[in-house]
C-alpha cells in the first residue's frame, strides 16, 4: 500500500487524481472518472468532489492508497 501525505484536512477525489498523475488536469477528472470508479473505503464511488480525509483508503487502477496528515 501506498501512502498520500496531505497538509489540510482533505482533499477532493479530482485533486489526488491529479496529485498522482492518474490526469494532467482537473478538468479532466470528470472523463476519468466515467470510465474508471475508484475505491474508497471499499465502496464505489466517482464523485469528483468527494472528499478524501486521513485514514481513507482508494483503490483505483489496481493500486492502493492510504491518506495520511
Amino acid at each position: 500500500m501506498k501512502t498520500l501525505k496531505i497538509k489540510t484536512d482533505y482533499i477532493t477525489l479530482s485533486q489526488f487524481l491529479k496529485i498522482l498523475n492518474f490526469i494532467s488536469s482537473g478538468g479532466e477528472a470528470k472523463y476519468y472518472l466515467m470510465e474508471h470508479t475508484p475505491l474508497i473505503n471499499n465502496e464505489p464511488d466517482n464523485r469528483r468532489g468527494k472528499k478524501l480525509y486521513p485514514d481513507d483508503i482508494v483503490n483505483i487502477e489496481g493500486e492502493e492508497f492510504k491518506i495520511i496528515k
